[in-house]
């Protein structure tokens, strides 16, 4: 129950839409990654989802995609798009080379021993570190836009690692079961500090996981 002297508010995980990648490469914090056509409309239908809700702060990772994905947003309700660097992808050893499929990197000995951790993971910024960068950047929001909603554009591994923390789950999943797809909304309500709801919308319908865009066997 919220007392009265609670404050409630929403903070809204938005992933990026889809992006220009047609060498299929793990791009990660890379630069040079901008939203494709159909990525470009995925930006603007998530925009249209919000219509009617009480948006009044929006934040967004530094990285292209995600500035591309915030920018509708910010037309529709009249924002600027502040820029929050604890938004920003996982780091990842693999950027810039295939995951999966044809001279992906699963296939190459040399790259085995970076698969040593998966709990960690060993191939790239630990679980435990990415949520605690992202649960700074939900309370920031949280408190630029207390009473009402916020939006912050990210990534998948950093809102699934949010939402799991936020659901009490163990970090180390599987990659393939993630439920974020592509300009998808994870949603956190907050009485003041506490996080008391979950929820999840996909603005764009359910896309694929691709294993090239994450961490094989995270």
């Amino acid at each position: 129950m919220t007392r009265a002297s609670e404050t409630r508010t929403t903070v809204h995980l938005l992933r990026h839409g889809e992006v220009f990648n047609p060498d299929k490469v793990l791009y990660g914090r890379l630069a040079g990654f901008r939203l494709s056509e159909a990525g470009e409309a995925m930006a603007e239908r998530a925009a249209g989802y919000l219509v009617g809700r009480d948006i009044t702060y929006l934040v967004s990772s530094p990285l292209e995609r995600a500035q591309q994905t915030a920018a509708p947003i910010a037309a529709r309700f009249g924002l600027d798009v502040e820029t929050d660097e604890d938004l920003i992808e996982a780091g990842n050893a693999f950027e810039g080379r295939r995951v999966a499929g044809p001279g992906g990197v699963l296939k190459y000995p040399t790259s085995w021993p970076l698969f040593r951790n998966p709990a960690r993971p060993s191939w790239g910024e630990p679980y435990q570190q990415i949520v605690l960068r992202m649960l700074a950047a939900a309370h920031r929001a949280r408190e630029r836009a207390a009473g009402h909603e916020a939006v912050c554009v990210s990534h998948q591994l950093p809102i699934v690692c949010l939402r799991r923390y936020s659901e009490g789950k163990r970090l180390m999943h599987d990659p393939r079961r993630r439920q974020c797809s592509l300009a998808s909304l994870t949603s956190l309500t907050f009485q003041d500090e506490r996080v008391v709801g979950v929820s999840y919308a996909e603005t764009a319908g359910t896309t694929p996981n691709r294993l090239e865009e994450q961490p094989p066997g995270a």
